[in-house]
């Protein structure tokens, strides 16, 4: 069973996400490793030249955001875990999300933050719309109709 205190940070947030506070979220004296993700907005995808990007939360993503959380916590015993996403329009460059695992070893903490960054980008229902420099735009991992997937 996992310490209630594995799990360290969860937040969606509008504000600038700076890497370093999660990092320092999840510092634990008995950890030998910690792995940290930054995801940041790319400017080309699928070919195309991007000029920006817009995140969209469900109301429920920072419960699913929590679960998925804890859940790798118990997975990954021994981990202490932080996941931050941003919402709104971000530009190129922007971080758009965090992930942080530390454990005694830093295989674990790679194992983790490998998983929760892909539990995170499967199932928290946050839709993001790209937009092009030709003006165009796009739902990324969306339905046919263009409207963001249901989760």
């Amino acid at each position: 069973m996992r310490p209630v205190s594995a799990v360290r940070m969860v937040d969606i947030t509008e504000a600038s996400i700076v890497p370093e506070v999660c990092l320092e979220a999840v510092g634990d004296p008995a950890a030998g490793g910690t792995a940290l993700f930054v995801g940041t907005v790319r400017d080309r995808d699928e070919g195309r030249d991007v000029a920006g990007l817009e995140y969209l939360a469900h109301p429920q993503a920072l419960r699913v955001l929590g679960e998925v959380l804890a859940e790798v916590a118990d997975d990954c015993p021994g981990c202490t875990l932080a996941a931050v996403h941003r919402v709104g329009k971000l530009e190129i460059g922007d971080v758009a999300v965090v992930v942080a695992a530390a454990s005694p070893h830093r295989s674990e903490a790679f194992a983790a933050a490998r998983m929760l960054i892909d539990e995170i980008k499967s199932r928290v229902p946050i839709w993001k719309r790209q937009f092009y420099v030709d003006g165009g735009s796009s739902w990324v991992g969306c339905d046919d109709v263009g409207e963001p997937a249901r989760q």
